[in-house]
């Protein structure tokens, strides 16, 4: 190859390079985050039975924080894997249900509109059985806030309203021996450093000083209304 062929095919592949570089989001897929397992345990400490759970009910836990909450649901029904992108346009698979029956599954109550999430005080966010003032169907989490819906049985998907991107999930392994649970990772788009930001001095007060740490070994998992004390159901 002579000099001039030589730049030539040296500036072909710098833009190529170049262009690649600025989209980086379209060809991204987003791997899981892996933290800390913990296993999920009930008030008194013993390890929770997924069979336990009752369907299309509420529960509560934290990971991979001390103060960041969970949802914990049984659909009551196989729910499949899917493909799902965050806002950044990164995808991503999401594994489904896991669980003897495949229906048990979990996502931060952390709602990516607004950051809104459930206190012990009161919760503008939560699972619906059946369908809210603005529901456009049963089964969903309906955020009060600004109506963002996410569809649980499709990887949280956003239904309807302003929020651009799923509810991030949070990874479960199911000992099928034991019908026990662990936590183990999170897949999609987290917006933890967000939370912590925008929440600092309520989780100071509400947590103290171990709110931003991880979670280990177990987390204990309560009812949304046993949680908290006014949960809202706009």
């Amino acid at each position: 190859m002579d000099r001039r062929s030589f730049i030539g095919s040296c500036t072909v592949g710098a833009a190529g390079l170049s262009a690649a570089a600025s989209f980086p989001s379209f060809a991204a897929n987003a791997k899981p985050r892996e933290y800390a397992k913990a296993l999920l345990v009930n008030e008194r400490g013993d390890a929770l039975k997924a069979s336990e759970l009752k369907a299309q009910t509420n529960y509560v836990f934290h990971y991979p924080f001390e103060a960041t909450p969970v949802f914990l649901l049984d659909l009551g029904k196989a729910v499949a894997p899917t493909t799902l992108s965050t806002q950044d346009r990164s995808s991503y698979s999401w594994p489904g249900g896991v669980g003897r029956n495949r229906s048990v599954v979990a996502f931060s109550a952390i709602c990516a509109h607004q950051l809104v999430y459930p206190t012990r005080d009161v919760s503008f966010i939560s699972f619906r059985r059946t369908r809210a003032q603005r529901g456009v169907q049963d089964g969903l989490i309906h955020c009060c806030a600004e109506h963002s819906q996410y569809d649980p049985a499709r990887g949280a998907e956003v239904l309807s309203g302003p929020a651009k991107q799923p509810l991030c999930a949070v990874l479960l392994t199911h000992d099928p021996k034991a019908d026990t649970l662990t936590a183990y990772a999170t897949l999609g788009g987290e917006l933890f450093d967000e939370f912590f930001r925008k929440y600092e001095m309520k989780l100071s007060l509400d947590v103290g000083p171990k709110a931003k740490n991880a979670v280990n070994g177990q987390s204990i998992v309560r009812e949304l209304d046993k949680f908290c004390k006014n949960p809202i159901q706009c």
